[in-house]
């Protein structure tokens, strides 16, 4: 990509050494930790970065999502909780009862 790295804070990056990251070849990584974890401004950040539908597409397919992040990308992307892969595997692995 041509534009600049985004400027993340180390909010959602805590873990790990963010010189390290690669932007393009963890993108679903990158942007599925600022969903979760990041500041507003970096989530305006990511969208600048990537673009609305990249992260769209990627959202889409990551493996955990928390159900705020879930109910929030839904409502700015416009999609049902249904069309979200960490969604349907969570439907499918229910826990098992406590009583």
């Amino acid at each position: 990509m041509t534009a600049p790295k985004p400027h993340l804070s180390p909010t959602a990056f805590w873990d790990i050494n963010m010189a390290a990251i690669d932007y393009e070849t963890n993108a679903r990584f990158v942007i599925e930790k600022v969903m979760n974890y990041g500041l507003w401004a970096d989530i305006l950040e990511v969208v600048r970065y990537y673009g609305r539908e990249r992260v769209k597409a990627e959202v889409v397919q990551a493996a955990y999502l928390k159900k705020k992040t879930l109910s929030f990308c839904c409502a700015i992307f416009d999609l049902t909780p249904n069309q979200f892969r960490c969604y349907t595997r969570q439907q499918s692995n229910p826990l098992p009862w406590n009583y």
